[in-house]
C-alpha cells in the first residue's frame, strides 16, 4: 500500500494540514496557529511538532508545502514573504532537517491551482490560470502541467497588475494594482465611498446597524436591489474581467478558475466576470479557454501540496 503524504497550507492565521492518499483524497485534516513570533521564527518547528503529535514519520512518503510570499518551487526557497515575516528562508530544507523527510515547497496560489488541477474544476488541464479572490488578489499558473514560478518566484502575481497607475494606493507600495480593487479589502472601499456620498443609503443604514461593511453585506444587499451594491459587484467584475482577459493573452490558458472568499458571491458575480473576460479578451483566446468556478474551497491547498510530493518523487503529471 503507497504511504499517504503530509499537504501543508501556511496561512496568515492558520496553518492547515493534512494526510492525503495518493490519488488526492483527504484521509484527515487539523490545523494551528500562525505563529508569526520574531518575524516566523516558530512557524516550522510548530508545524512539525504538530505532525509529529498527529501521524507516524515513519508512514509518510513525503511533505507538501504552500507558503505566501515569492517562492522557488524546484528549492523550497521563500525569498520574501510579508504576512508572516520570512525573508530568505529555506523552507523545504528547514522542514528536511526536521522531519528527514523528501519535502517540496512553492507559493501558496500555485499550490491552490495543482490542488484544483489534481481534483476539483481544473479536471487535468495542462494549462491553466487559477485566481484567488480574497483580502488579496492571488495567482495560480500551470503550464505544459507544470508550475510557471517566473525568474524569481512572482509569476501569476495578477493581483500586483496595474489597472488605475494614479489609484489607490496598495499595500505593495505602488498604486491602482488590481487587488485595491477586485479584492474582499478594495470592494469594502467601494462600499464606503459610497456611503460618504449617500449617507441615507440602505447601505449606510447596514454600516450605522454592524459598525463595519463586508463583502457578504454588499452582495446580499445586491441580491436584494440595492443599486450601489449591485454597481460595485458589476465595477468589480468588470475590472476582473479586464484584467484576467489581458492576463489570458500572455498565457493562453485552457481554463481559468475563480476561488476564494470573494468567489462566493454566487454564480451571477462569476458570470459578471466572465462576461467582461469575454468581452476583452482577443477571440481565439476566449475562444479556446473555458472560465468557472473553483470547487475545493480551503481545502486546494493540502491537496496542491501533496501534489507537488507526487510530482517530484513519483514524476506523476496532468
Amino acid at each position: 500500500m503507497e504511504k499517504p503524504i503530509i499537504g501543508i497550507d501556511i496561512g496568515g492565521t492558520t496553518v492547515k494540514m493534512g494526510l492525503i492518499d495518493h490519488e488526492g483524497n483527504i484521509i484527515s485534516k487539523w490545523e494551528i496557529p500562525t505563529n508569526k513570533a520574531d518575524n516566523g521564527t516558530f512557524i516550522v518547528s510548530d508545524i512539525w511538532k504538530s505532525i509529529s503529535s498527529n501521524v507516524d514519520k515513519g508512514t509518510i512518503k513525503g511533505i507538501g508545502i504552500g507558503a505566501p510570499g515569492f517562492i522557488d518551487s524546484t528549492s523550497g526557497h521563500v525569498y520574501e514573504a510579508v504576512n508572516i515575516g520570512w525573508k530568505n528562508i529555506d523552507l523545504s530544507s528547514e522542514m528536511h532537517s526536521y522531519s528527514g523527510l523528501p519535502v517540496y515547497a512553492a507559493n501558496d496560489a500555485n499550490v491552490a491551482a495543482l490542488g484544483e488541477n489534481w481534483k476539483g474544476s481544473g479536471n487535468r488541464t495542462k494549462n491553466l490560470f487559477a485566481l484567488t479572490l480574497g483580502t488579496g488578489v492571488g495567482g495560480g499558473v500551470i503550464v505544459n502541467g507544470d508550475i510557471l514560478d517566473g525568474a524569481n518566484g512572482t509569476a501569476g502575481e495578477i493581483g500586483h497588475t496595474t489597472v488605475f497607475p494614479d489609484g489607490y494606493l496598495c499595500n505593495c507600495g505602488r498604486r491602482g494594482c488590481l487587488e485595491t480593487i477586485a479584492s474582499a479589502t478594495g470592494m469594502v472601499r467601494q462600499a464606503l465611498e459610497k456611503i460618504e456620498q449617500n449617507p441615507e443609503s440602505e447601505l449606510a443604514e447596514r454600516y450605522r446597524l454592524n459598525g463595519s461593511i463586508t463583502t457578504r453585506d454588499i452582495v446580499e444587499l445586491a441580491k436584494n436591489g440595492v443599486k450601489s451594491c449591485s454597481d460595485i459587484m458589476a465595477y468589480t467584475a468588470d475590472v476582473l474581467g479586464f484584467s484576467i482577459a489581458n492576463a489570458a493573452v500572455i498565457l493562453n490558458p485552457s481554463k481559468i478558475l475563480i476561488g476564494g472568499g470573494v468567489s462566493k458571491a454566487g454564480n451571477d458575480f462569476i458570470q459578471l466576470i466572465e462576461e467582461a473576460f469575454r468581452r476583452y479578451a482577443l477571440r481565439r483566446v476566449s475562444e479556446g479557454c473555458e472560465l468557472r468556478s473553483a470547487q475545493l474551497g480551503n481545502d486546494a491547498g493540502i491537496i496542491g501540496a501533496a501534489f507537488l510530493v507526487e510530482q517530484n518523487i513519483e514524476n506523476r503529471t496532468f
